[in-house]
């Protein structure tokens, strides 16, 4: 493990070994940083009490200008979503490989500690990424219920996870990962004044993630559920799934609405638009026309 092997050398010399991520387990209670119900949904509720409680203060004030910190923070979240991505693939490959798609999401050998360690991180990060909202509550941007629902709702969902023990998490986590890589640099490029043809396709890319995370958690989420309460009855059956049913029904749900909702946000903001669009350009075409 190339990767696993320089991430643990280099995160063991930054911490000055206070993070060692060969020797990290994750243990709710413990002195873990943000491994207790109440921090995190304090830290959650804190994030919406600045961003709507800056809107209103913020109103009479002139939009802050930028720039810069907003083009490090998505350079930033590009290169660390596309790290975390690299390391996880390393791990996943050899598991997928020797012993199946079933057993990594499933089996709870495959919840590994070094899987443990790179959900860990990914769980931090989705706070650091709360700073994308501030800046645009700074910049008096508008404020869409998908996007401030959207970050909140995903760091509860990955502490869930994590508390869960659900082996099926690397899916949504990893895909979702190849997704910001490819935002953030768009993010970046926009803020840069470069324009890209495929900023629609971020959103779509989206919305294709989560049609495969609803599929594998629906399955994961079956699975246990029948294996739990129904496997006298003749419904079909694969076997038990890792994790608990409380974290399997919150990744369900949550993954559920964020389908939905960038849907919504997709037909609003692309298709609706495209309609307009092309009525307009034929209503030009036939003034020219006539």
């Amino acid at each position: 493990m190339i990767l696993w092997n320089y991430f643990n050398d280099i995160a063991t010399t930054l911490s000055q070994g206070r993070f060692i991520p060969n020797d990290f387990v994750f243990v709710k209670g413990s002195n873990i940083f943000m491994s207790e119900y109440h921090h995190v949904l304090f830290t959650i509720l804190l994030y919406y009490i600045i961003i709507f409680g800056g809107r209103l203060v913020l109103k009479n004030f002139k939009p802050f200008k930028l720039s810069l910190l907003v083009e490090i923070h998505n350079l930033f979240l590009t290169f660390a979503s596309l790290f975390l991505l690299l390391l996880m693939i390393e791990q996943l490959i050899p598991m997928i490989y020797n012993h199946g798609l079933y057993y990594a999401i499933c089996n709870a050998d495959a919840w590994t500690n070094k899987m443990v360690t790179l959900y860990y991180i990914n769980y931090l990060v989705k706070f650091w990424e709360f700073i994308d909202t501030f800046f645009l509550v700074l910049k008096h941007k508008k404020l869409t219920f998908l996007h401030s629902y959207h970050h909140g709702a995903t760091a509860l969902l990955c502490y869930t996870q994590l508390l869960g023990g659900t082996s099926i998490s690397w899916v949504p986590i990893t895909l979702n990962l190849a997704v910001h890589v490819l935002m953030y640099w768009y993010y970046f490029l926009s803020t840069c004044g470069i324009k890209v043809w495929w900023k629609e396709w971020v959103t779509r890319l989206q919305i294709i993630q989560f049609i495969f995370d609803v599929t594998f958690v629906y399955f994961t989420t079956y699975t246990k559920f029948v294996y739990l309460y129904l496997r006298d009855t003749k419904l079909p059956l694969c076997g038990d799934c890792a994790g608990t049913m409380t974290a399997m029904y919150w990744g369900a749900a949550i993954l559920s609405s964020y389908l939905v909702l960038f849907i919504f946000f997709y037909e609003d903001h692309y298709t609706r638009k495209n309609k307009k669009l092309t009525k307009r350009n034929k209503s030009l075409n036939n003034k020219k026309r006539n």
